[in-house]
This record gives C-alpha cells, sequence and structure tokens, in this order.
C-alpha cells in the first residue's frame, strides 16, 4: 500500500521534500499545507498537488492522511508533530528537532509513546559519498579510529549577500548554522562512531546587527562561526567548525583517522571527492560513491534540490520497514534529540562553562 503524506511547509518541503517523497518507493505526496495562499498556490501549482490546506491543525488530524510531514522553521515542528502523534499519524519532521532541547525531549517522548513510526531527516547521511565513508568505516577498515576532523565555510552572512529569512538569524527560534548545517555532520559522525560524553565550543556571531532591505535593523542571536571539540564513548575525539561570514569561502573538508587507515574528503558545499587508504597501500586512492539510486530517480529534479532530494528518497526508502512491522533504518527522533543535546551543551559551553557533559 503508497503511504499518504501531508507536507505542511513549501519552502525546504516544497524544494525537497516533495520530489524527494515521490522518488521513493511506497510514500507519495498528496496534500500541501502552509501559512499563507501566497505561498502555498504557486508551490502546490508548480508540483502539481490540488489539495491544499492553510490550516495545520485540521491537516494533520484529516483520516485520508497516514504520514505527516513537517517542513517548517524548527519553532513551529514540536506543536505540529505533538498534534500528528495525538491524530495516530506517523511523522517526518525536519532537522533541526526543536527550537530548543527541553522541547525535543518532549518531542521525543511522544514519538517512543506513540504507535506510529518518526523519523527526523538527517537526509545527508544518504549522500553518494557519505553512503561511501559510512560503510568503509563500518566495515572496521579504518580500525581504532582516533580522531574525525570537520570543516566547512560559506559566504551565506557576509555583509555583502542578500539577508535569509528572519527567524534563520533567532537563536530561540533554531536560527544560525551550528543546528542548520554543522549539525549533519555531529549526526554522520555520531552515527559512524558512537555517542560524544562532552564538549567544549565557541558559538559566536561575527555581525550583531543585520540591516534588511527595508532598513529596519535587526539583532542577530544566531551564530555564523562555531567551533567544536567533542570526546566520544570510543576515546575518539571529533573536531568540527563551520563559518558563513567568509566572502567567496565555499569548502568542505572530512578527515578521518584511524589504526587501520585514513578517509580525507575535500571539495564544495555541493561536490566533493574522496580519498581512503589502509595499512598495506602506498598511497591514498580515491573512494567511489555509492550507486545505490532511489525507487524512482527519473522524477527528481536537477541541481542541489535534485541532490539533495535524492537523499531524502534513499532515507525514506530505508525508513519504510517500520511501516510493515519490521526495522527502519532512518533516524530517529533520538538522534535528532542527541544533536539538540550537543548544541545545547556547545552554547553553555560558549557561555563560560567550559567542557560540558552532554546529557539527553
Amino acid at each position: 500500500m503508497t503511504l499518504r503524506v501531508g507536507v505542511i511547509g513549501v519552502g525546504w518541503g516544497a524544494m525537497v521534500q516533495v520530489p524527494g517523497i515521490r522518488a521513493s518507493a511506497g510514500f507519495e505526496p498528496v496534500a500541501l499545507c502552509a501559512r499563507t495562499r501566497e505561498r502555498l498556490d504557486p508551490a502546490a501549482e508548480r508540483l502539481g498537488i490540488s489539495d491544499t490546506s492553510t490550516d495545520w491543525e485540521s491537516f494533520v488530524a484529516r483520516d485520508d492522511l497516514d504520514v505527516i510531514s513537517v517542513a517548517t522553521p524548527a519553532r513551529m515542528h514540536a506543536d505540529m508533530a505533538l498534534a500528528a502523534f495525538e491524530a495516530g499519524k506517523a511523522v517526518l519532521c525536519e532537522k533541526p528537532l526543536a527550537a530548543d532541547l527541553p522541547t525535543g525531549r518532549l518531542m521525543a517522548a511522544a514519538a517512543a509513546k506513540s504507535a506510529q513510526p518518526s523519523a527526523c531527516c538527517f537526509e545527508n547521511r544518504w549522500n553518494p559519498d557519505w553512503l561511501a565513508v559510512g560503510d568503509t568505516v563500518r566495515s572496521g577498515s579504518l580500525g581504532k579510529v582516533y580522531v574525525a576532523r570537520v570543516n566547512r565555510s560559506a559566504s551565506y552572512w557576509h555583509p555583502s549577500r542578500r539577508p535569509q529569512a528572519r527567524w534563520m538569524y533567532d537563536r530561540d527560534q533554531g536560527g544560525g548554522y551550528l543546528a542548520g548545517l554543522l549539525v549533519h555532520d555531529l549526526d554522520f559522525l555520531v552515527s559512524m562512531l558512537g555517542r560524544p560524553v562532552s564538549v567544549c565550543a565557541e558559538v559566536r556571531s561575527s555581525e550583531p546587527v543585520r540591516t534588511l532591505p527595508d532598513g529596519e535593523v535587526l539583532q542577530v542571536t544566531a551564530d555564523d562561526t562555531s567551533a567544536l571539540l567533542l570526546r566520544l564513548e570510543s576515546g575518539a575525539i571529533a573536531i568540527l567548525s563551520v563559518s558563513v561570514i567568509g566572502l567567496y569561502a565555499d569548502h568542505y573538508r572530512l578527515e578521518l583517522f584511524g589504526s587501520e587507515g585514513t578517509v580525507i574528503g575535500d571539495g564544495t558545499l555541493r561536490s566533493s571527492s574522496f580519498t581512503s587508504g589502509s595499512t598495506g597501500d602506498t598511497s591514498l586512492t580515491p573512494l567511489p560513491d555509492s550507486d545505490r539510486a532511489p525507487a524512482h530517480p527519473g522524477t527528481l529534479p536537477d541541481g542541489l534540490a535534485g541532490h539533495a532530494a535524492r537523499a531524502m528518497a534513499l532515507m525514506l526508502d530505508d525508513w519504510l520497514p517500520a511501516f510493515d512491522g519490521g526495522v527502519g533504518t532512518a533516524p530517529s527522533f533520538d538522534d535528532g534529540l542527541l544533536s539538540l543535546a550537543i548544541i545545547d551543551a556547545a552554547n553553555r559551553s560558549a557561555a563560560g562553562a567550559g567542557w560540558v557533559d552532554i546529557e539527553m
């Protein structure tokens, strides 16, 4: 049976989630919800979805929807997800799971109590290069992993760039790039290397105000630059940094160093090349991307949206067994909660607490 999905949100929801759902096996996006007709109707027409609503409360309770996908700003996730669980729906929720850790705890508890499947959208795990890296690490070919290091840089918040959505500049609404970008790397490393136990961090906004096109001065409380040092239960350390304040910056690098091998990836935020090598090799050699494809790849759009939607489709394919009594491997609400716990501890560390234990 095809599971009928209602998507709330016409930003990321329209650009990535709807095409990703269409490309997967067993799911179909049949209805779309947003706050205003001005945004909803053009998106619905572009996507070919005629069933629309501006009332999310009645939307999540509909008898003809099996799954509610929440793709709204983070501060709205909890109300929508909790109402969907109460209505007996399966829930797919964008990351970050919530705007703060206490709210995330409520959502994870509701997911555990619900009889329906739930998942948090860390779809980047299903990128072709990350799938290959994950398979390499889990195969044991790196041996004991000593160090993981990630660096990301972009120009999104450089003063020369146009402003983004207002909520992105507000930490209380889940904004900033620790929660908005580096969280994918936190999730990926934890999924491969195990849980972190403590963190020491700096989390900052380089420009405390932003002038909008209409002249309004916006106070910036969310971060554009963060650096985290994590101690993992395994004994490894992870060093992660992100900055989106660099003019012309567009770079991504991942390094994994183990007793039996190394993996290194380097490139831009949109495309990276990975190499790997083991103790018996003479040098690093290219690590081929995974060739996994979603059930319906011909429906994917081009460009960055298609790249993200492809990963979303593969994640949904791996979530599907949970609807038939099996075990799905999509990231759980507990995975989303752990990422919030790391972010919360990092913010407390940056406020002067030094090393902070990570507690869910």
